[in-house]
């Protein structure tokens, strides 16, 4: 299968992939006669495994530790668990900060009139440069 196809295939763009490759996240695809990437059936298996795992929020390096936990026949699930553990508590605290950006931004639309004069607290805000932990 050639690139275009496994994009199609596994929903990673034909750039991703090459990037991929160039990272050494994926080894590189064999190449038909034709010098073409072809892609087999466990290629596109392992492309589908990245997209899954980068949708749910992990980092190209924690995908490649759970790439090698998935090849590792001898792994333990306690292994894959703490890895999915520890992504857990980075998502949490990505809420916490996506809730104090969300909070600082009501805060700032509250003080705004929204009207026809110049005068914004929320452009004045910006120009002060406090952080949201300043609100």
């Amino acid at each position: 299968m050639n690139i275009g196809a496994a994009a199609d295939e596994t929903g990673v763009s034909a750039k991703t992939i090459r990037y991929y490759e160039s990272i050494g996240l994926i080894p590189p695809a064999r190449r038909a006669e034709n010098g073409y990437r072809d892609y087999t059936g466990f290629d596109i298996e392992t492309l589908k495994f990245i997209q899954r795992a980068r949708r749910l929020g992990f980092s190209v390096k924690d995908v490649g530790g759970l790439l090698q936990l998935w090849n590792d026949k001898d792994r333990t699930s306690a292994s894959v668990k703490t890895l999915a553990l520890r992504h857990i508590a980075e998502v949490e605290q990505r809420i916490g900060e996506l809730q104090s950006i969300r909070n600082t931004l009501i805060h700032l639309t509250d003080r705004c009139h929204g009207d026809d004069r110049p005068a914004c607290p929320i452009l004045e805000d910006f120009a002060l440069g406090q952080g949201v932990e300043d609100i």
